[in-house]
């Protein structure tokens, strides 16, 4: 009971401040502290600094040689690969296209960047396969993301053309800000290249800024009226998040042999709450981002319980 009693309290520690942020996001829109542009040109500044300022952050530092796994890093990039090809099969029931690219990145993204190194450390005392995990999922979850977002972005005359869109979307994948702090910090980490402390300060100032001005944002853009409309489908975003990715792919990865800190970071991979991230793609590919806060909003609360459930569940079964 009392291990039951620690997981819940460790889930909600991770998670309520999270949900915290948005709120605080809801009302300093409600006090008029944010208007529409500012919260705009917020989202841009979180998403093409800021993320990818965070990601430089994690990747960077990480020793990717000495730690190096490559059944758990293609296990990762496997049960990703297959988890969007769910979501983007369940995203075809949904009659409007436009939604599309938001029910598929709200489906399959998790918060493995900003949850899972803190998750597996706060269990184990290092991160090390939480950085794998990051290697193996990100970088996919951010391309696939790009392409979705852009292919079902609402058309106008100047994007309907399909060799126009493929360029464009083509574009969009190799200039994403997130990418290129993807590549540029596993690079930096493979080459070995020092850090000057005025350069990790500076890009650590930005990292720790993106997820709670990220989370502002989203609870600043949300809007009742129109995640009242969505309420069906993101009910089904969050069970197939939350609990049908992990039903299927825990099994795997306990067959396959992966234990402890190895299956915790896979745990957080396919059961974590949908990334805040998601909400700035979208706004940031002109999508009306409200199935993907409602996502993130419902999916952060009810994975407190979901995750304290599944870590129980391996913990009772000797896994981890």
């Amino acid at each position: 009971m009392q291990t039951v009693l620690q997981n819940l309290i460790f889930s909600l520690n991770a998670i309520i401040p999270i949900f915290l942020m948005m709120v605080l996001g809801w009302f300093v829109r409600k006090w008029n502290l944010l208007d529409d542009h500012s919260v705009g040109k917020l989202n841009q500044f979180t998403f093409r600094v800021l993320l990818p300022a965070l990601l430089f952050m994690d990747l960077s530092t990480a020793d990717f040689q000495s730690m190096w796994d490559t059944k758990f890093v293609l296990f990762c990039f496997i049960a990703t690969c297959l988890s969007i090809g769910i979501a983007v099969c369940f995203s075809l029931f949904h009659k409007e296209k436009t939604e599309r690219g938001e029910i598929i990145q709200a489906s399959y993204r998790s918060s493995a960047a900003i949850l899972g190194i803190a998750f597996v450390n706060n269990i184990y005392g290092e991160a090390t396969m939480a950085a794998l995990m990051i290697v193996g999922t990100v970088p996919l979850y951010n391309v696939f993301a790009v392409i979705a977002l852009e292919v079902t972005a609402p058309r106008t005359e100047h994007n309907t053309n399909r060799k126009k869109l493929a360029l464009q979307t083509l574009l969009e994948v190799v200039t994403n800000p997130i990418i290129l702090g993807i590549v540029a910090g596993i690079l930096w980490s493979v080459l070995k290249i020092p850090q000057p402390v005025i350069l990790s300060k500076s890009v650590s100032y930005l990292g720790n800024m993106a997820t709670p001005l990220s989370l502002i944002a989203l609870g600043a853009s949300f809007h009742w009226r129109a995640a009242k409309e969505k309420f069906p489908v993101v009910v089904e975003i969050s069970v197939l998040k939350l609990i049908a990715f992990c039903g299927v792919f825990l099994p795997a990865a306990i067959w396959l042999g992966f234990r402890n800190e190895e299956l915790t970071a896979i745990l957080v991979m396919l059961g974590s709450a949908t990334t805040g991230s998601c909400f700035v793609m979208a706004k940031n590919t002109h999508h009306e981002g409200a199935i993907t806060a409602f996502a993130i909003m419902v999916t952060t609360l009810l994975s407190a319980l979901t995750l304290t459930a599944w870590l129980f569940l391996l913990r009772t079964l000797g896994y981890v």
